[in-house]
């Protein structure tokens, strides 16, 4: 029976290079994997998802407009396993396609992203992707205090921000991982003050 997961975690915690393992595990025992991510992703090459470290891998595009299910439908061969990176840009009807891909055509989802955005709101897909997959995990890192970060805080020219799109892309020039109370500290959002 197949199920739907939601790997979370921090920028910098491995969520990509956790992916890759995965594909890895499931093209050595010969079976065939669907890799994609989100089109808006454009910081190394289009086309291909790529780890803080260099190591990278093809992968199909999504963007809002892109229905998962019926592509995958219309395959001859239908893969063993789907992973999608950066899946916090999903759609809501995205998230509802990959439940339907994993509910109707027995086949895995494994999706990897963030949970919220630097304002700590959630992405389009981190809320969806909460409700509906059948297994949510965390993929820890830390902040420099030492605490599990959680929160992604932005920062232009070195110093945090709280104002702005919520969409930004960007790597360790634009993000930082801290954790909450440190976010805190750092914008000044520390309620009663």
């Amino acid at each position: 029976m197949a199920k739907f997961y939601f790997r979370y975690g921090a920028m910098g915690s491995g969520k990509t290079i956790d992916l890759l393992k995965v594909a890895y595990n499931y093209k050595e025992r010969g079976q065939n994997v669907l890799i994609y991510t989100a089109k808006i992703d454009d910081r190394y090459e289009v086309g291909k998802i790529t780890t803080r470290i260099g190591i990278q891998s093809d992968a199909l595009l999504f963007d809002s407009e892109t229905n998962i299910y019926r592509d995958i439908k219309k395959l001859e061969t239908k893969p063993d396993c789907i992973l999608v990176d950066e899946a916090q840009f999903l759609t809501r009807k995205q998230v509802i396609q990959l439940s339907d891909i994993v509910d109707f055509l027995d086949i895995p989802v494994i999706c990897y992203g963030l949970r919220t955005n630097f304002k700590m709101k959630f992405f389009e897909g981190s809320g969806p992707l909460m409700e509906y997959a059948d297994k949510i995990e965390e993929i820890k890192t830390i902040c420099e205090c030492g605490k599990k970060a959680t929160v992604n805080m932005r920062m232009i020219n070195g110093v945090p921000v709280t104002t702005g799109p919520d969409i930004l892309i960007g790597g360790n020039d634009s993000y930082k991982a801290v954790c909450r109370k440190c976010y805190k500290k750092l914008t000044h959002h520390v309620a009663g003050i």
